[in-house]
């Protein structure tokens, strides 16, 4: 009955789309294929010249089309040059279509327009749907890993819908973001998030994105100046296309979720074997502290988790409006029990042309409604740390659910239940977000060359939740049976207005081509949001705040002979962050290409199809820098001792922020040079790349004399650093014939990053900046003449047979004596951040079988082991609480922790094979109806010397995050 009433429904709509009643109306049939290879080509749009009737071809070329004799068809597909055919006195029309070097396919959206690739002056990288990584993938972020040279993806961790750090290039700063700016059909987003989210691209369903296009140097950056340091991502969402027919497409995804191993930790017959056979460490009475339990923690909080991905989209045009509709509903369960997300999108796209193709309009509504379920991420280091020999429940704990649990463990050093912990937490948030926008390009009547466009956007999105825990959890607020109760709320809003002009003409004369744009763009940010908590005594805190982008740019493309591209781009940005004149910064960028393969002394030499060598310089800046008031005095109100009795009451006074009235952009300078090459008739392309960036105004914190501000320290713009670096990408078109086709893309890229400046006076006694915790020592700086965030650690000492001498380190400072762990004798050895990284990723068709795969290696990134850092004899038994270790403690023999030994200090390098893809596509089944199987592992294999349970770290120190799961995914598709 379904499908039957669908069927009225597609028939209905074909009759209101294309059947405007002909006279003399004939049946057409035919056949479209490949002029080179003769292979058929599927979807190749048909329409009937000045009409909006038309049809698609099938799977194996053919297509039906009514038609009358003398009228003109056009046929266009992606990749090949469009052709028109008129009809005859036949019924029978093939058609073969030639492959074009200037279609679609070449062409990359940059800022505020689109270029072909072949005419590109910057260093810009697109990756389309077809190239994406598949599988399990939540966030569109997962789509970009390993495919772009140069550009960094770390996920945040394992948990359902987790965010991911994006470094393009390397860091550009250290007090303000590193990340890239995100431009989502032509909306530039924050990159910040409501209260209770955890991605902010999370409102985007991979299943809609066409392509991703990453701008690297300033170039291509310049034209966005001030938030452009970082690189550029700019997203652009499958839209309708005019002329074909409705297409249903429905994607069913299963996967199922697995951890793939867990920290080495000892069982309880081995810790009872260490309590008997260390009586040095260990009474006989604490001994009796061990029960005769063999708990695998680890394995009671994780599990096997099932997960469903679900999208339906719609596509097609009625008349000349174009339109694609898509709702998608994400269940992902994680590998952590007691954790999920729930997630229902949608979009809507309309694409009408109006006043005969004049006007060109772009509506676009993306919704989100999300349900997370975070649980309680702290179980998974109790799960490490807690006593095995404990079970899960135990009868005489009424007064914890029936949980074992240690007697008022939180005001001494017990571990809490890690079941308990994770399973009676009630921790949860809602997130809602629309993003729309409506653009408007038309094209001025009375210049010929001359559009206009406006772009309106608007971005709200709002999260609120709690984290909750039952009166009988004892695993809150130091071990006392009191429960919590926290809530959390938030909003953020997002306003755009974006207008400018673009010309374009031919200069014939001169044989050259000339294109300019010149706009406005206005952006407005606020946020707001508040929490409360119960049991303690402080009111409900709250916090409003915004900031506004004014801009004004230019762009000149200028194009001679086509062998000679001459770019220069200029933006003058305005930032309420900033006072008096620091308010604008200008950002100036320049570039010149020449398509070498255009001389006439290359014009035979047939095996190269493309050399052009590319020159860029430009500079842009960084506004994002956490506070929207940093050269205002601003006020907040104090908390815990700084409260003062009034009239019998205490109420919170108020605390002065320091504040820098004379603060300004980061700014970022990039010099690059890059050859794009091509051979074999583009069997073969590619790009080198060869940068240096280098920015200035680094805003770092500084010492200031006492009584000249609010605080001795200040956040000011005092440094410098500069990421050198050699990228390069191939891909190769290794088979494509009519049955059979095999692509293989493979990029490399190493960076250099050094710190060049950090204070207003240069101090050879400065030891820079510290990073680390009282309970695990100092163990990264960033310091002049090195990586930001290096290692900074004692370099260990060691027995003749290798393993490491307790408390015993070289005396780096050649002071004598006896060496504690301070800075003194500390050195810098490593940093987190790769030296090379590489990306292997092919695609292969036979017939209706395809198959993929993805991959990554990434060497010289080094890791902090801090589970292992915890690690000592002394810490297996405290005041009557026996603790778990990881059994690395075999190797060590450490009595006492050692934070700062380089002994933790590993190397991380590793190969990753990401996601291994095979499907299926059945042929055309009655009804238009092709179906599609497919099978994806992900996370599939990784390779390291690394004992830790992942060697990639986001920021290098390993401390019990949520690991990364292996996912085994079935997916059902089908097309109408």
């Amino acid at each position: 009955m379904i499908r039957k009433n669908l069927k009225v429904v597609l028939f209905l709509v074909a009759m209101l789309s294309f059947t405007l009643g002909y006279a003399q109306v004939k049946t057409v049939t035919g056949t479209v294929s490949d002029a080179g290879n003769g292979e058929p080509l599927p979807g190749v749009t048909i329409v009937v010249k000045g009409t909006t009737q038309g049809t698609i071809t099938d799977f194996d070329g053919n297509f039906s089309l009514n038609v009358e004799e003398g009228q003109t068809i056009v046929l266009s597909y992606i990749g090949y040059t469009p052709q028109e055919v008129i009809i005859s006195a036949s019924n029978l029309v093939n058609v073969k279509l030639e492959q074009s070097t200037e279609n679609l396919d070449e062409v990359v959206v940059i800022g505020y327009g689109q270029v072909k690739k072949e005419d590109a002056t910057g260093s810009v990288t697109a990756v389309r749907a077809d190239d994406f990584n598949k599988g399990n993938i939540t966030s569109p972020q997962d789509l970009l890993v390993g495919k772009a040279s140069g550009v960094v993806i770390t996920s945040s961790g394992g948990a359902p819908g987790a965010g991911s750090t994006i470094r393009i290039r390397g860091g550009s700063s250290l007090n303000a973001s590193n990340d890239p700016l995100i431009i989502i059909d032509g909306i530039p987003i924050a990159n910040d998030d409501v209260s209770g989210g955890n991605n902010f691209m999370s409102f985007v369903n991979p299943n809609d994105i066409e392509s991703m296009t990453v701008l690297k140097d300033a170039s291509a950056t310049a034209i966005y100046g001030s938030r452009a340091s970082n690189g550029v991502i700019i997203i652009t969402t499958k839209k309708g296309q005019a002329g074909r027919p409705m297409q249903i497409n429905v994607d069913v995804k299963t996967s199922v979720s697995t951890p793939i191993k867990y920290v080495d930790v000892y069982s309880g017959d081995e810790i009872r074997q260490i309590a008997q056979s260390k009586p040095e460490l260990y009474s006989p009475e604490t001994y009796d502290l061990l029960w005769n339990a063999n708990t695998n923690w680890q394995e009671e909080i994780f599990r096997t988790s099932i997960s469903q991905d679900n999208n339906v989209s719609i596509s097609g045009s009625v008349k000349n409006i174009p339109y694609r509709a898509s709702v998608g509903y994400t269940n992902q369960n994680g590998i952590l029990k007691n954790t999920y997300m729930r997630r229902l999108t949608g979009s809507l796209s309309v694409n009408p042309t109006l006043l005969e193709g004049a006007l060109k309009v772009n509506l676009n509504v993306k919704g989100m409604t999300t349900d997370n379920n975070f649980g309680d991420s702290g179980a998974i280091g109790s799960a490490i740390s807690m006593d095995p020999t404990k079970p899960v429940y135990d009868a005489s704990k009424t007064g914890s659910a029936g949980y074992f649990q240690w007697e008022n463990y939180g005001a001494n050093l017990g571990t809490p239940n890690p079941v308990e912990q994770l399973m009676e937490v009630d921790n949860k948030s809602d997130v809602n977000r629309i993003v729309a926008n409506a653009q408007f390009d038309y094209k001025i009547p009375f210049i010929e060359g001359l559009n206009a466009n406006l772009n309106i956007a608007t971005d709200q999105s709002k999260g609120d939740g709690y984290n909750n825990r039952p009166v009988t959890s004892p695993s809150t607020l130091t071990g006392e049976t009191v429960g919590m109760v926290s809530t959390f709320w938030s909003e953020n809003s997002n306003d755009l207005l974006d207008f400018y002009l673009n010309y374009k003409t031919d200069i014939e004369k001169i044989n050259s081509v000339l294109d300019a744009t010149a706009g406005y763009s206005w952006q407005h940010f606020q946020r707001e949001g508040g929490n409360y908590r119960e049991g303690i005594s402080q009111p409900e805190s709250s916090y409003i705040s915004e900031n506004y982008l004014v801009s004004f740019f230019g762009r000149v493309n200028y194009t001679l002979a086509d062998k000679y591209l001459l770019t220069f781009t200029l933006r003058n940005d305005g930032s309420s962050r900033f006072q008096g004149d620091n308010q604008w910064g200008l950002f100036p960028s320049a570039a010149f290409a020449w398509k070498i393969k255009n001389e006439s002394f290359l014009q035979d030499a047939d095996f190269l199809s493309n050399l052009k060598l590319r020159l860029g310089w430009g500079v842009t800046g960084q506004q994002d820098i956490g506070n929207d008031y940093p050269a205002q005095a601003t006020y907040v109100s104090s908390s815990g001792g700084s409260w003062y009795p009034i009239n019998g009451e205490y109420q919170p006074t108020l605390r002065p922020n320091a504040y820098d009235p004379d603060i300004k952009w980061e700014e970022t300078t990039t010099q690059n040079i890059g050859l794009d090459f091509g051979f074999m008739k583009d069997r073969i392309t590619g790009a080198i790349d060869v940068y240096k960036r280098v920015t200035d105004d680094l805003l770092n914190t500084v010492t200031i004399p006492t009584g000249s501000n609010f605080s001795n320290t200040l956040l000011t713009n005092v440094g410098s650093l500069e990421n050198k670096g050699v990228e390069l990408s191939i891909d190769w078109r290794a088979i494509s014939r009519e049955d059979m086709f095999l692509n293989i893309g493979f990029n490399i890229s190493y960076n250099d990053n050094k710190i060049t400046k950090l204070l207003l006076n240069d101090d050879p006694d400065y030891i820079g900046i510290l990073y680390g915790g009282a309970m695990t020592g100092v163990n990264q700086v960033t310091r002049v003449g090195y990586p930001a965030y290096s290692f900074f650690v004692n370099q260990q000492v060691y027995y003749p047979n290798g393993k490491p001498i307790e408390g015993m380190y070289v005396d780096l400072s050649g002071e004598g004596g006896t060496v504690n762990g301070d800075n003194n004798d500390k050195y810098i050895y490593h940093n987190p951040v790769a030296d090379v990284l590489m990306g292997l990723s092919a695609s292969f068709n036979y017939k209706n079988f395809d198959a993929s795969f993805s991959s990554r290696i990434s060497l010289g990134n080094y890791v902090y082991d801090g589970v292992t850092a915890g690690s000592s004899y002394d810490q297996m038994y405290q005041i009557g609480y026996w603790k778990n270790m990881p059994r690395t403690l075999n190797e060590t023999q450490f009595v006492k922790r050692q934070f700062t030994s380089d002994y933790l200090v590993s190397n991380a390098s590793f190969f990753k094979l990401d996601n291994v893809s095979v499907g299926y596509t059945f042929n055309e089944l009655k009804g238009r109806l092709i179906p599609r199987l497919s099978f994806t592992v992900q996370n599939a294999v990784t390779i390291t010397k690394y004992d830790g349970l992942d060697p990639e770290v986001s920021g290098g120190i390993d401390n019990n995050f949520y690991p990364r799961p292996r996912t085994f995914m079935l997916g059902i598709g089908f097309t109408y």
